[in-house]
């Protein structure tokens, strides 16, 4: 039976992605993450036995904490966070039952190098429309939740990448961006292995904005239109990613939730004939 401390797989899974989820720190020892190197999406790796350390640094209202197999090491790192006054959850299985299920998992590999605060930085032409704004959306919610966006001059994003030791993205010739007909959301999803069927529905809408193609998906024409009114909206990019998130935040969840729903404003009072 299930500890008032945990949380099981399925519901991390309706909060994995959102806005609202716990901060998720992986614990698992060296040996256990080598075998194999993959990710809960939107976690960190932290080393269990320097939480005293690391906890207070932990600026979120609460965690949820996964070891290999949800004992020893989540429960003790969980206990520290509750020391510190972070409410932080056990996930129940730990890594091996949230693989266990089929639920996604991140490469590692694929994670740029963080800075000295723990982050990914990214950088990418300035004056973002859509692939721009979806991309920062997706990293944040699944691949790293405190990821930095520069957005520079295009003709200086190469530069910029050198110097500041940030990883490229949208732009021509690079790893992180336009294949074939597909865009670089598209390119994430599946080299991210989030290729849920919520994920690539939204790849499919965020594609045919991009592209110009808006008979693939219904929704892209309002996403086009959001994407473009946010722009002339917002002068700062990194205030217009800030909104953009909110965007992409609904966009997931009717994806993920509502796709079958429709809405009707009837005209005639119950009861009545129109």
């Amino acid at each position: 039976m299930p500890f008032p401390t945990t949380i099981s797989v399925e519901k991390l899974y309706r909060l994995f992605g959102t806005p609202g989820c716990p901060s998720l720190i992986d614990v698992r020892t060296d040996e256990d993450f080598a075998a194999e190197p993959r990710l809960v999406p939107g976690s960190t790796r932290r080393p269990h036995d320097a939480v005293s350390d690391w906890s207070a640094a932990i600026s979120s209202t609460s965690a949820i904490v996964i070891c290999q197999k949800g004992r020893k090491l989540s429960e003790g790192v969980a206990a520290w966070l509750r020391y510190r006054g972070i409410p932080a959850d056990v996930l129940e299985g730990g890594f091996e039952a949230w693989s266990g299920t089929g639920s996604p998992t991140v490469p590692d590999a694929l994670i740029p190098p963080r800075d000295k605060a723990g982050r990914s930085v990214w950088v990418t032409r300035a004056r973002p429309k859509i692939d721009r704004i979806a991309c920062p959306w997706l990293i944040r919610r699944f691949v790293d939740p405190g990821a930095v966006f520069l957005f520079v001059a295009p003709q200086e994003v190469e530069a910029v990448a050198d110097r500041f030791g940030a990883t490229p993205f949208d732009v021509e010739n690079v790893f992180w961006s336009h294949r074939g007909e597909l865009c670089a959301f598209d390119v994430m999803v599946e080299e991210f292995g989030l290729s849920t069927e919520p994920l690539l529905r939204l790849a499919r809408i965020v594609r045919a904005a991009d592209t110009a193609r808006l008979d693939l998906e219904p929704e892209a024409a309002g996403l086009l239109a959001a994407s473009l009114g946010l722009s002339r909206m917002f002068s700062d990019d990194l205030a217009q990613l800030e909104a953009g998130m909110t965007v992409y935040d609904a966009f997931y969840r009717w994806a993920r939730d509502a796709t079958g729903e429709t809405h009707n404003w009837p005209s005639a009072k119950a009861g009545t004939r129109p």
